[in-house]
């Protein structure tokens, strides 16, 4: 059966989330609802991760099994003119066939997320759903320095949910930048894996350092005490935006061993 490697784009705010659920609309679902429209098949998605109710999705990546030999662009397109028809905020970017040892979760090398923070008194008209509305002033270049504190391979209990299924604690986080950027202040984080909740975690500890309530000293005090209470408050979802997978050599994939995949 051939493999279809899919990079998709979202709007999270009418689902409850990437993964399919008996409580309302999911991502997975619409785009295997497309799937069942076009080619009759029913089919389960496999993604790089997954994410929560209201987080959005520039570059999320997923793979299905097909069993007809279909051309690559004529799986985009029919999926795209499906979801289209039922008024789905979803949308392929592309599509292309890989060798069946490419898994879109497990052959992930790197994934990248964007937290974006509306900083200013008035609210945003256009982006009310795509970014956190902080009214009081935040201090970009103190949140980034507070930032570094997260870099490397830490146990991050403090900075994941407590229903974060995950085995391990521990991940290697290679990069957290925030810049400003008008009145957005954008976080931006990559790593080979999060843990659940980890970038809305540190997104609203950050605002906490921004707001000159925390410290470098106060998060890593807090990171060190693996302890969910030190934990500074969880931002909202529809900030987060996962930006990117990154993969290996297509024609040469290892499973990588990763419990758990996204932030959510």
């Amino acid at each position: 059966m051939p493999r279809y490697k899919m990079v998709v784009e979202y709007d999270g705010v009418p689902y409850v989330g990437w993964q399919r659920q008996d409580n309302g609309k999911s991502v997975q679902g619409a785009i295997e609802k497309a799937i069942f429209a076009m080619s009759g098949e029913e089919v389960s998605l496999r993604a790089a991760g997954r994410t929560d109710s209201g987080v959005h999705a520039f570059g999320q990546v997923c793979h299905v099994d097909l069993s007809r030999d279909w051309k690559a662009s004529t799986v985009a397109n029919a999926i795209n003119a499906h979801l289209a028809m039922e008024e789905e905020r979803v949308a392929i970017l592309s599509a292309e066939q890989v060798p069946t040892t490419f898994d879109a979760r497990f052959s992930a090398t790197k994934r990248h997320y964007l937290y974006r923070i509306i900083n200013r008194m008035a609210p945003s008209a256009i982006d009310a759903e795509r970014a956190w509305h902080v009214k009081k002033p935040l201090d970009a270049e103190r949140m980034h320095e507070a930032a570094q504190e997260f870099v490397g391979h830490h146990d991050f209990t403090t900075f994941r949910s407590s229903h974060c299924q995950a085995k391990n604690p521990r991940r290697t986080i290679e990069r957290v930048e925030v810049s400003r950027n008008g009145d957005y202040v954008e976080i931006r984080a990559s790593a080979q894996s999060f843990l659940h909740n980890q970038i809305r975690s540190f997104a609203g500890t950050l605002k906490m350092a921004g707001e000159g309530k925390w410290s470098a000293l106060d998060i890593r005090e807090a990171l060190l005490a693996r302890d969910r209470a030190r934990c500074g408050p969880v931002a909202p979802p529809h900030g987060l935006f996962f930006m990117q997978v990154d993969y290996g050599d297509l024609s040469t994939l290892l499973t990588l061993d990763d419990d758990e995949s996204a932030e959510g």
